[in-house]
């Protein structure tokens, strides 16, 4: 049976190596041929990402071993600049950020002996269940049209495409609005 564990930023400390193990592990093909993927370049994503407002991760475990992970945190006031290079361009009314809008999911990621089994979608709804924002972003490598689609079965949207740095992938870029799903 997996355990969730939800994590704010004062626990990033304790669960900082966690996060960067099951990084390591999960992207091990990625790190060997892109320098971008490097552990040493991720872990500065994550001090980037968890200096923002709300920064939490919720951590599946089974028994005492990490599953896998999802983190994110919430885009502040005059955050638009987020979308400022999203191709093709997003309507002003998309890209405003008042504060507490738009959650940003970072990242989500499971270990192989626990894939196809719900989890990522566990994990993922487990960190969006106590978020006040209403619609949530993330990006998603375009090479792996399998993850795509799993995140357009769990409602989101593909609204273009966009590269943070020169030398990141260009990913698709989707929102969730509202950020929870229908029950229905």
């Amino acid at each position: 049976m997996i355990r969730y564990v939800r994590v704010g930023i004062d626990g990033l400390a304790r669960y900082r190596a966690v996060l960067l193990e099951t990084y390591a592990e999960v992207w091990a093909a990625d790190i060997a041929v892109d320098p971008f993927m490097r552990v040493e370049r991720f872990d500065e994503r994550l001090a980037g990402h968890s200096r923002m407002p709300g920064w939490g991760v919720v951590i599946g475990y089974d028994d005492d071993v990490v599953a896998g992970y999802a983190y994110g945190a919430s885009v502040p006031a005059g955050g638009e600049a987020r979308w400022r290079t999203v191709v093709p361009p997003v309507p002003e009314d998309v890209a405003h950020e008042p504060g507490g809008r738009t959650f940003v999911l970072f990242e989500l990621m499971v270990r192989s002996p626990w894939r196809k089994q719900g989890i990522a979608l566990a994990i993922h709804e487990g960190l969006l269940a106590e978020r006040p924002e209403s619609r949530v972003l993330l990006t998603v490598d375009p090479d792996h049209p399998k993850v795509q689609a799993l995140y357009e079965s769990w409602g989101y949207e593909r609204i273009g495409v966009k590269q943070p740095v020169p030398d990141s992938p260009v990913y698709a870029v989707m929102v969730r609005e509202p950020l929870r799903r229908s029950t229905r």
